[in-house]
């Protein structure tokens, strides 16, 4: 387990951007599978003949958005707020998450509902983010201040991507629940 660790340490120095941005991709597709696999498979309605079937253009469509979309946002996000508001005091802490909450989240809740009506072809790509927005937003600030208050005082910059994808793990399942209610 020693040198798995020790290897991980080393790919995470050596290549940070690929690293993280390979291993948040994981987390998205792995919080879409296992959102899709609770509510086609496990919490179905038990007379149901028949269980629906994971859709995997969807996981696809999630793993394409997760990976090229959102792992290089926040890396280039996170060393620039870093890079910018260096420490961990309570002034500093405070400007990330409100710089964090008032743009990054914006920025990621676009790029979510219009990245993946622009890959499902849909008629309308704003349609969906018009009506949605509002309360995804309201729900990411009980979410996210919370997990970034913690981000920023403990997680060490080089790990902040992958904290950011566990946390996306739990908030992508959130999002995958927002993305199927009707509008």
């Amino acid at each position: 387990m020693s040198r798995l660790l020790k290897a991980a340490s080393k790919l995470f120095q050596k290549h940070p951007f690929l690293t993280n941005s390979g291993i948040y991709g994981c987390l998205y597709v792995g919080a879409e599978y296992s959102q899709q696999l609770l509510s086609k498979k496990i919490l179905v309605h038990r007379f149901e003949a028949e269980k629906n079937e994971i859709d995997y253009p969807t996981i696809g469509r999630y793993a394409v958005v997760g990976t090229l979309a959102y792992a290089p946002s926040l890396y280039i996000w996170y060393k620039w707020l870093d890079g910018r508001y260096p420490g961990t005091a309570p002034r500093t802490i405070v400007k990330k998450l409100i710089l964090d909450q008032c743009i990054l989240t914006p920025y990621l809740l676009c790029v979510f509902y219009v990245g993946l009506a622009l890959l499902e072809s849909a008629d309308n790509k704003f349609e969906e983010l018009r009506f949605k927005f509002l309360p995804t937003f309201k729900v990411s600030c009980m979410f996210w201040l919370p997990a970034q208050t913690f981000n920023f005082l403990i997680i060490p910059p080089r790990f902040r991507v992958i904290y950011m994808g566990v946390c996306g793990f739990m908030w992508a399942n959130v999002l995958c629940w927002f993305k199927r209610q009707p509008q």
